[in-house]
């Protein structure tokens, strides 16, 4: 069944706590800054051209080694979330309170924010690209491919670094997950932009004021993320504990 809790301000407070919440805003930024700038750079290098198949693969590998550092810088700290729809899938598991799951997500979406307007300075002004679903598609197809690919995220997250028989499989927990991000712009990028993450697509909607289906981004991954939570959270964690409670002596 799903856990979530809603916790307390003294707990979302603490000093750990509020760690966690600059943990998230500094990786998040890290991540949104090189995986956005990678489609700016594509756009500059190719003066505005349409992404072609080996920008497509440049800026899926730029996510894929963003996200595994992200991951990697943050794990020790928060966690590593750097998207809200993680933070959402860990909550239903219980893994993270409704409380300091929402600061989370304040810090996720204030580290996209701030690096996109600096991506704006840095490059002189060039525009910020923003997700969008691809011409011929509905948007409730965009929701619906980003609910498939963010479930695969956060499935990955929980059997690499949630799952309590991980084991030896936690130390390349951030790789796994960038890996599946990468692998998931590769193969929705041309259709729903690939985002998986409401704060990745959150900043470049602020920076370039264009919130045209935002809403896209977000009801797809937190619902893909929720299910994923649910799914191996009570699916197969639970079975665990199942097992455990049955051993004798």
């Amino acid at each position: 069944m799903v856990k979530l809790a809603l916790g307390s301000l003294g707990d979302s407070f603490s000093v750990g706590s509020l760690k966690s919440y600059l943990a998230e805003f500094i990786a998040t930024l890290l991540f949104v800054f090189a995986g956005v700038g990678s489609a700016i750079a594509f756009d500059k290098l190719t003066s505005g051209s349409a992404l072609d198949p080996a920008g497509l693969v440049a800026v899926a590998v730029a996510h894929a080694f963003a996200l595994f550092v992200g991951v990697s810088v943050a794990a020790n700290i928060s966690g590593g979330h750097l998207n809200p729809a993680v933070t959402l899938g860990l909550a239903v598991g219980g893994h993270i309170t409704i409380l300091t799951g929402a600061f989370y997500w304040i810090a996720q979406l204030l580290g996209s924010t701030v690096a996109c307007f600096l991506l704006q300075f840095v490059t002189g002004g060039l525009a910020v690209p923003t997700h969008g679903v691809a011409a011929g598609l509905s948007e409730l197809q965009g929701v619906l491919m980003e609910i498939v690919i963010t479930f695969a995220l956060v499935y990955t997250v929980y059997a690499t670094a949630a799952d309590p028989k991980k084991g030896s499989l936690g130390t390349i927990a951030p790789i796994a997950i960038g890996f599946i991000v990468g692998a998931n712009i590769l193969a929705a990028g041309p259709f729903s932009g690939g985002s998986m993450n409401p704060a990745r697509s959150f900043g470049p909607a602020v920076a370039s004021g264009n919130f045209a289906g935002n809403w896209v981004y977000w009801v797809g991954p937190l619902i893909g993320g929720g299910l994923a939570g649910f799914v191996y959270g009570d699916v197969f964690i639970v079975s665990y504990q199942s097992v455990a409670a049955q051993e004798y002596p």
